[in-house]
């Protein structure tokens, strides 16, 4: 795979951060292998149960070979937060097999190793709201202390931000100021964070998404176009609007899959900003060029 791996003990569990398409599933399975574990969901868009293929959920090679947990098991129309997350990922950290912690948002990870404070439910009819309005609105509305932490580049967060705003007349940096301590203290974790240079990582993000076409990604949105909703957290999975869009009659095949392609990077991007802002203690496993 053209990573350098420390050494890993069998006894404390790993996480294993990395951008979309950068080969993390495949070290889990290589570490679970060589000295074993069970692999644990950390990717927002792999617990839901309507993208398959198109978020790269591992397939019944993967399975057979190592347990796989928190994959696909949230509905679509289901919420589902890093705090639904960490109360299930919890009893893992117990035992009895070491959990292999692997995905791309950064944000589960830093809930992990640093803790998250329990923020009341957002109303929904503060979300709709929120769904109704730009990104560019529900930034202004922020506290400044709030623009400043929040990854501003990306509209789930901005939006997620706004909405606790609203519903509790509190900011979400206020909010985050009372955090308890982690569940993981990164100490007690073997921490991995893969670092995928642009030039060699988009290459590979392309050629995924033309195996996921091969895979049964259309036929996968075909069997979504009746329910599709695009407000839903589910409906985030990279390459989907694309899809549906072209079902629908409103570009070629051709234009949704460059433009999926070119959203595919643009989320590895912001991925990659992520961890290196937030993960400079990890260690870090470069990839060859």
């Amino acid at each position: 795979m053209g990573i350098s791996l420390p050494e890993i003990d069998s006894e404390r569990p790993v996480l294993i951060a990395g951008p979309t398409a950068s080969g993390k599933s495949a070290l889990a399975l290589e570490i679970a292998d060589t000295s074993g574990g069970i692999i644990v969901n950390a990717d927002a868009l792999q617990v839901y149960d309507t993208w398959n293929v198109l978020t790269a959920r591992p397939d019944a090679a993967d399975l057979a070979r190592a347990q796989h947990l928190l994959y696909g098991h949230v509905g679509q129309f289901e919420s589902y937060s890093v705090g639904h997350w960490l109360r299930e990922t919890a009893p893992l950290l117990q035992g009895p097999k070491r959990p292999i912690i692997v995905g791309g948002t950064g944000l589960y990870f830093t809930a992990l190793t640093e803790g998250l404070v329990e923020i009341p439910a957002v109303p929904d009819s503060v979300r709709r709201h929120g769904n109704d309005l730009q990104t560019a609105e529900m930034l202004a509305a922020l506290d400044p202390d709030t623009a400043a932490r929040i990854d501003t580049a990306n509209p789930a967060r901005v939006q997620r931000a706004w909405e606790v705003q609203q519903a509790t007349g509190t900011g979400l940096a206020e909010w985050q100021s009372r955090t308890p301590p982690p569940l993981l203290p990164l100490s007690q974790a073997q921490a991995l964070v893969i670092d995928a240079p642009k030039d060699w990582l988009s290459p590979r993000i392309d050629r995924r998404f033309d195996m996921m076409l091969e895979a049964g990604a259309l036929e996968e949105a075909r069997a979504n176009l009746d329910t599709w909703d695009p407000t839903l957290p589910s409906s985030r999975a990279i390459g989907a609007p694309e899809l549906i869009a072209y079902l629908r009659g409103e570009m070629t095949l051709e234009d949704a899959r460059t433009a999926a392609q070119i959203a595919t990077r643009q989320y590895a991007k912001r991925q990659r900003t992520w961890f290196r802002a937030r993960m400079k203690t990890w260690n870090i496993l470069s990839m060859a060029g």
